[in-house]
């Protein structure tokens, strides 16, 4: 395979679903189970600067069955999901050279379409054209940058809510850096790692209530096990505020407490709601984005679980 090539990859198992649904103990439970390598495909659990306030899987369930592509990238890097891509190709090329079962797992829809749809190539965007579109950003306001969008590139603009800060900005770096649309770019894709009838996906659907209540359980003790003292050593690290880390759940409320903009209860019933809004776009992004993967309650996931472990056992 030439450098930079992705090749398509046999069976897989996909375990997606909304934060705080279970997914971790289902695909610990399936790798025990198979033989197999959990691999991350949420977009907040690469960053090594998270791991409390993003739920990654503590260091005992990593000790007791393979984990990749967790905690690998650091909080100054804007990690993209063609980033994601080209380090899940790597991983699966290695979990099939130790015949195990690729698992991934996570909830970020675009890693997941991107692993069964392909993906678009969008040129590396230099440096200094995307701190320049920021310092607009911040000096002149998501308005004025939408506005200059729509001049150069009404299509994009048109689509892009209008005060989606990062993808107007991403819209614009794409267009200054390569003359063409990212609309244009998205047409162009490489093929999917993973084609049809290559795996198996579940997404695992709890019911909203109890979701939500659970939601704000994991987010109290997330605080109790160290968040604060996590966010607040990344604070100090004077990064970009619209890098992807920056604005992982909780994040950007727990910079505001400990700038002394909100109290800590303030701060956590923000960061409560944020991650519940989130859970929600995640239900209605799969529902329509990814067809192919099955819902299941996870009362019900230990039945898909175990044909899933027999199916990979099965497999040639």
């Amino acid at each position: 395979m030439n450098e930079g090539q992705v090749r398509p990859v046999g069976k897989a198992v996909l375990i997606a679903g909304p934060t705080a649904s279970g997914k971790s103990a289902l695909a610990l439970e399936l790798a025990l189970a198979a033989g197999g390598v959990v691999i991350n495909a949420d977009s907040m659990q690469v960053y090594r600067d998270l791991r409390i306030i993003t739920a990654r899987p503590t260091h005992d369930d990593e000790a007791r069955a393979p984990h990749r592509l967790y905690g690998h990238v650091d909080a100054a890097v804007n990690f993209s999901a063609g980033a994601w891509v080209s380090d899940a190709a790597k991983a699966l090329d290695e979990a099939r050279s130790e015949s195990r079962l690729p698992i991934f797992i996570g909830g970020t829809g675009l890693y997941f379409k991107a692993l069964t749809a392909g993906l678009s190539v969008v040129p590396p965007i230099p440096p200094e054209i995307r701190e320049d579109v920021r310092a607009r950003l911040e000096r002149n306001g998501v308005e004025a940058l939408h506005a200059e969008l729509a001049r150069r590139d009404r299509r994009a603009a048109e689509r892009l809510n209008l005060r989606d800060r990062t993808r107007i900005a991403r819209a614009l770096e794409v267009v200054e850096a390569t003359g063409r649309s990212l609309l244009d770019w998205h047409r162009e894709g490489q093929p999917p790692l993973l084609p049809r009838d290559s795996f198996r996906a579940v997404f695992l659907a709890p019911e909203r209530d109890a979701l939500y209540a659970r939601i704000d359980a994991r987010f109290d003790a997330m605080l109790e096990a160290g968040a604060l003292g996590e966010v607040e050593r990344l604070a100090a690290r004077g990064l970009d505020p619209l890098l992807p880390a920056m604005k992982a759940h909780g994040v950007p409320a727990l910079i505001r407490h400990l700038r002394g903009e909100l109290s800590l209860d303030e701060a956590a019933t923000i960061g409560r709601a944020d991650t519940r809004h989130y859970a929600k776009r995640q239900f209605t992004w799969f529902r329509h984005q990814l067809p192919e993967f099955e819902w299941v309650k996870p009362e019900e996931a230990g039945e898909w679980l175990a044909a899933a472990a027999d199916a990979a056992k099965n497999a040639d």
